[in-house]
């Protein structure tokens, strides 16, 4: 019989092994076989924990939302202004836990999955969502409404496709020319409304 409190402790080295072995793939085309390999545990215990692989991949993907809502209410706590809000939206996206090339390619390989699996494909609803109202936040202080929701989806987009091209590279990602880039469409679209900062 497992230690209490291991439960846990194996879950989160299973979905951590899972987001690897997407990593390393650049599809979700690996075992449960190989990431309980990964995780240290046997595919027998993989299993007694998230059934079928569907399940261990909806889990990763719960997890991968749920350290982005975490870290992205932590930075808007802090920030200061509307435009602050929004800034910090941006860095959290492209943060050192957030775009790496691990993660990156978890996210990938779950934006083509979604085109088959519906609950994917409401998970990532979820995390479009979450997105815009985050950017949402900030924005409508400093834009009328309709102007605000075009900037928002816009920013979210080059987010997302800052991603994919990231995804299409070697070595490491460059976090600080990728929000430079968000950063320089956002000025550019506050500028033309006369709200810079």
């Amino acid at each position: 019989m497992p230690k209490v409190g291991m439960e846990p402790l194996r879950r989160k080295a299973l979905i951590d092994a899972t987001i690897s072995a997407i990593g390393e793939r650049g599809s979700l085309d690996v075992t449960m076989s190989e990431i309980a390999g990964r995780a240290g545990v046997s595919s027998a215990l993989a299993h007694h924990y998230f059934g079928a692989k569907d399940e261990l991949l909806a889990a990763t993907m719960r997890h991968l939302l749920s350290e982005l809502l975490i870290d992205t209410t932590a930075a808007l706590r802090v920030a200061a202004t509307p435009r602050a809000r929004v800034s910090a939206v941006i860095s959290v996206n492209f943060s050192d836990k957030q775009f790496r090339a691990a993660t990156i390619a978890a996210w990938l390989a779950f934006y083509v999955e979604a085109q088959k699996s519906p609950a994917l494909r409401r998970l990532l609803r979820i995390y479009a969502h979450r997105l815009q109202s985050n950017l949402m936040s900030g924005l409508t202080q400093l834009l009328p409404r309709h102007e605000a929701e075009h900037v928002a989806e816009a920013t979210a987009a080059l987010i997302d496709g800052l991603y994919i091209r990231r995804a299409l590279r070697e070595g490491i990602p460059n976090a600080a020319s990728a929000i430079a880039l968000v950063e320089d469409y956002l000025e550019t679209k506050l500028s033309q409304a006369g709200c810079a900062s």
